[in-house]
């Protein structure tokens, strides 16, 4: 079943669109917060974005210019203003395709069904990990936080993956090498250390201090915020 985030206010338009796409076998999750929009998308890994321009906080074309820093997760734009500058707009920001209010419930399905087969016959989905307001692309090796790019090298990326696929758990300095084992010669314990080492200045670097936590003769785990 595909998932689908729907960005819409209005709650009489979220139901009715949830209601035709159970029956076409769509998840359609709406928003929960406004202003957690880019945590929201993170969590819920949707295939498809339907995002309304008018919203409360911030509209639909600042949610689609954060949503593209992390992901090219196909987004249909729909708007009650459906002059050609809208339009034209929405397009420039990233957005797929466009549907004007009101609209027909199977045309917008129509849509949606063209988008997922165009997007997913071919290519899978780029899945976004996130941690504390970073988002982790496993597809090109980026951390994203605060609007800041962090470039990382492929240990760092292949660390930072899995103990963000962790959160919450401990991950071994063991399980951490054998993953560098994979695709180098060799890893030894002190390689390691200087790998973690690195990172951690990375990301401190960059704002995000005690991202990286040592569990002393276990190994290492994400990180809470202090307060």
């Amino acid at each position: 079943m595909y998932r689908i985030y729907m960005i819409e206010d209005d709650q009489g338009i979220l139901e009715a669109v949830k209601s035709k796409g159970k029956k076409w076998e769509l998840q359609i999750t709406g928003v929960g917060n406004f202003r957690k929009i880019l945590l929201e998308f993170s969590e819920l890994q949707p295939h498809l974005v339907i995002m309304d321009i008018g919203l409360p906080a911030f509209d639909g074309y600042y949610w689609c210019t954060e949503i593209r820093k992390i992901s090219k997760v196909p987004i249909i734009f729909l708007s009650s203003a459906s002059d050609n500058m809208n339009m034209v707009m929405a397009m420039n920001m990233g957005g797929d395709d466009f549907v004007a209010k009101p609209f027909d419930m199977d045309v917008l399905i129509a849509k949606i069904q063209a988008l997922l087969r165009r997007t997913y016959d071919f290519a899978g989905t780029t899945p976004i990990l996130q941690h504390r307001g970073a988002f982790l692309n496993k597809d090109n090796g980026t951390l994203t936080y605060q609007n800041r790019t962090i470039d990382l090298t492929k240990n760092e990326h292949r660390i930072l993956s899995l103990l963000m696929e962790n959160k919450g758990q401990v991950v071994s300095r063991e399980r951490l090498m054998d993953l560098l084992w994979e695709s180098d010669c060799y890893i030894d314990d002190n390689t390691l250390t200087v790998n973690i080492g690195r990172l951690r200045k990375k990301l401190e670097a960059n704002g995000l201090t005690d991202f990286i936590q040592t569990k002393f003769g276990e190994g290492y785990y994400m990180g809470e915020e202090r307060t």
